[in-house]
């Protein structure tokens, strides 16, 4: 098996990363949606909002990861945070989600970002791969959320 983790820049794979987006999101319990799958990935793309980086044996995309930018004020820094990872069902357990992170590492590396964040449920199993990958659980921090009832 040959994994090829590309950047997508422009809208060349955007099918092939749509149909992983929305099996991404239908297993959050989504309804199955192509056409709104490819648009919110074809606006993050041309508007340069989102890094989108997508797995891909042969010519199917089988997985990707999408990062949106955030910043410190306090540390005057950039950083990442990993929003989606998602691996399609038949490829899980062969390292490809460790693969897409340690890349995502490289990237914030790369754009000298003082790190990454991410937020995952409480029963979600990939934290035993996030730590042993070096992500730290945060504590003492609680994170609020308003919701707009208007949209």
């Amino acid at each position: 098996m040959t994994i090829i983790i590309k950047q997508i820049t422009d809208l060349t794979h955007l099918k092939e990363v749509a149909i992983v987006f929305d099996l991404y999101r239908q297993f959050y319990k989504q309804p199955c949606n192509i056409l709104l799958a490819e648009r919110f990935l074809r606006e993050r793309i041309l508007g340069r909002e989102s890094v989108i980086f997508a797995a891909f044996e042969r010519d199917v995309a089988i997985g990707f990861t999408q990062l949106y930018p955030s910043f410190s004020s306090v540390s005057a820094q950039r950083s990442w945070i990993l929003n989606d990872l998602f691996i399609r069902e038949s490829y899980r357990k062969r390292g490809i989600a460790e693969l897409l992170m340690n890349h995502t590492k490289s990237f914030a590396i790369q754009t000298y970002a003082k790190g990454l964040a991410l937020e995952t449920a409480e029963d979600n199993p990939a934290q035993h791969l996030y730590e042993r990958l070096g992500w730290e659980k945060e504590t003492g921090v609680l994170h609020y959320f308003w919701k707009n009832s208007e949209a």
